[in-house]
């Protein structure tokens, strides 16, 4: 069942979705979406478009997304071809998860270049690209795990509300990302200056760009302590060394490595390049602290006290 060609194309699925996810954030960052036009699938009209920066990004991403896709399709398929005899349904929604997101964020890009969208809708975007990330580095997850012979039954068991933290952190996790990249969609990103006070106030008028970075702030630092404490109760109830235990570790290392690279690009908004590389990592770490935290609360809700299957 786990062939070299199968993990292959899994990582492949997983890497390419992580591409996707940062050429959609290339587009936005640079003011891109327009390059083609309003043309979809064909870019101002033409298969192979004449050259300009701004055309040649957004082609980039609708060839990456279209690549990326096939493969998509293709780990779906023989996903299916592999495990669905053989009873193993977790990896036949990750794939299939996939796939939809992936299909659902092409739409969306689509209807985007045809039809004005809002903030709100163009921050949904990006939404649904990460859980299309999310889905796919969970398949390369549990691929490996079970290769090794990993079985959750036999782990330590928590406790149901170590369960219901993790899902709260994932739900308000999300809810924090959507706010970051409305900020990005709305241009919103100059209403703090400085950090970690913002335009050199502890609390600054909460008015209009202002408010939504200051908000989106002191978000990020709750999600902080939240992280904080979900990693102390896990630790609480499983070994240092336990696969719980480190994905908590690691998703408390992350978001403070989030928090601080918000703090860097801040500090580079004025400089076109480096603002660039900085927002490009921002969405980075946190596309990853993302998908670690799902797997952790799928992790939490398999080895729930009392649960039996």
């Amino acid at each position: 069942m786990f062939s070299r060609a199968y993990r292959l194309l899994a990582w492949m699925s997983c890497i390419g979705m992580f591409l996707v996810l940062l050429a959609g954030a290339l587009v936005t960052n640079t003011e891109s979406g327009r390059g083609c036009g309003d043309d979809w699938p064909l870019c101002n009209g033409k298969f192979i478009p004449a050259f300009t920066l701004e055309t040649a990004i957004e082609y980039s991403h609708r060839a990456v997304t279209g690549v990326v896709g096939i493969i998509v399709l293709a780990t779906f398929v023989l996903t299916i071809r592999l495990f669905r005899r053989h009873g193993h349904r977790e990896p036949l929604w990750y794939a299939g998860l996939t796939l939809a997101f992936t299909i659902i964020q092409a739409l969306m890009g689509a209807a985007a270049v045809m039809w004005y969208q809002s903030p709100p809708v163009m921050a949904l975007h990006f939404g649904i690209s990460l859980l299309a990330v999310a889905s796919t580095v969970l398949l390369v997850i549990w691929v490996r795990r079970h290769s090794k012979g990993y079985d959750a039954a036999t782990a330590p068991r928590l406790p149901r509300s170590v369960y219901a933290l993790v899902l709260t952190a994932c739900i308000y996790c999300y809810v924090v990302v959507y706010l970051g990249a409305f900020i990005r969609h709305t241009d919103s990103g100059g209403g703090c200056l400085g950090w970690p006070l913002c335009n050199g106030q502890v609390v600054p008028e909460l008015t209009g760009a202002t408010g939504i970075v200051f908000i989106h702030r002191v978000a990020g630092l709750l999600l902080g302590l939240l992280f904080l404490w979900l990693y102390l109760r896990v630790r609480k109830h499983a070994p240092a060394g336990d696969r719980a235990t480190r994905s908590a570790r690691l998703v408390l290392i992350l978001v403070v490595c989030q928090i601080f690279s918000g703090a860097w690009l801040t500090a580079t908004m004025h400089d076109e390049q480096w603002f660039l590389f900085t927002n490009m990592l921002h969405n980075l770490i946190i596309t990853i602290l993302f998908s670690i935290l799902i797997d952790l609360g799928i992790q939490a809700w398999k080895r729930q006290e009392g649960r039996t299957s």
